[in-house]
């Protein structure tokens, strides 16, 4: 974990590596913002890793958490909000956290009783409405968005701002002490009585409530945390951008998140920080290369090639780039189940 965080930290000085820090820093986009926008996608993956990978909750539309995060920031900072309150960015982080957990308990409620296929289309549904809501409603603005959002306090030594817009490597070292705090969290959640309940819940729920387990409570236990982890990744989006509208929050948003979770591995922590930082690296990576055929940017296949990753990885690695030992085991066991009997 020590040597993680402290490679991590470093990360903003690789380009400085002869031969090989060239080939890994991006060209289209300055290389602290695409650490910056790793760090957001790592803690989404976190997140979304606790209601899908943990308690076996399939959620599409975890995007919306991401957005009433941002959102209650910007609507509490921002002058063009109607609430005209113009508050910090740190005064308003805690309500974001507050709204987006209330409305991951507000989603969780009323679904506690569908899984599977159902489950994610209701939170679908649930996705597209903070979409539509973002979108036609003049309270929340539009296209039009909200400027001027406040950025993180803090100030160096010679009293310039510590977070501007010229470089973007104190926002990254900031997201990366947020995912330090969160992976602790959540690693001390899954070994607690917490995590066992949503294991149960995952493999069996039935026999999970018939042993005891109580499945509503750690099931919206599940979706508030997952929400919570969301909203922050929301808060700290909106305080980099200073400005954001409803075009940032489109549904190819949380399919790219959940595969970035199932491409990882599900369930687990580890594998959630590759998968996270694998679908932001790698769009960004491919700005301002030229595909040798039709000579435009790599980047408008971004899709075509995460999907031709994913189904490669489905085929080969179904478990996961860096599964669980359980769901190995799982996925081990159905093999022989379905092996043919000579």
């Amino acid at each position: 974990m020590v040597v993680f965080a402290a490679l991590a930290f470093l990360l903003p000085y690789v380009g400085e590596i002869p031969v090989i820090g060239p080939q890994i820093v991006t060209q289209g986009v300055d290389w602290p913002s695409a650490l910056f926008n790793m760090s957001y996608y790592v803690l989404l993956a976190l997140g979304l890793n606790v209601v899908v990978g943990f308690a076996g909750l399939l959620d599409l539309g975890y995007v919306g958490f991401f957005a009433v995060g941002a959102y209650t920031v910007a609507l509490l900072t921002s002058p063009d909000s109607v609430l005209r309150t113009e508050w910090g960015w740190l005064a308003a982080v805690p309500v974001g956290l507050a709204v987006a957990m209330v409305s991951g308990l507000i989603l969780g409620w009323p679904t506690l009783r569908l899984r599977g296929d159902y489950l994610a289309i209701v939170t679908l549904g649930f996705a597209e409405i903070i979409r539509i809501v973002a979108t036609s409603t003049e309270t929340l603005r539009g296209d039009r968005g909200f400027a001027d959002i406040p950025h993180p306090p803090g100030t160096l030594a010679d009293g310039k701002p510590m977070f501007g817009v010229a470089d973007a490597t104190p926002y990254y070292w900031l997201g990366l002490a947020v995912i330090i705090l969160v992976i602790l969290a959540v690693r001390n959640l899954d070994r607690s009585r917490v995590g066992r309940s949503w294991l149960a819940i995952r493999e069996d729920e039935e026999a999970a409530e018939i042993m005891g387990v109580r499945t509503i409570k750690y099931k919206l236990w599940a979706f508030a945390i997952g929400a919570f982890i969301g909203g922050l990744g929301g808060v700290m989006f909106a305080g980099e951008q200073g400005f954001m509208n409803s075009g940032t929050f489109v549904l190819q948003f949380s399919i790219l998140v959940l595969a970035g979770v199932v491409m990882g591995g599900a369930g687990n922590i580890a594998g959630a920080i590759l998968g996270g930082a694998l679908i932001s690296y790698i769009p960004d990576r491919l700005r301002g290369i030229e595909d040798p055929i039709w000579h435009t940017d790599l980047f408008g296949f971004r899709f075509a090639i995460f999907g031709a990753v994913i189904i490669a990885i489905m085929i080969f690695r179904p478990q996961g780039l860096i599964p669980s030992r359980r769901r190995a085991m799982e996925l081990k066991d159905r093999e022989k189940e379905v092996a043919p009997i000579e």
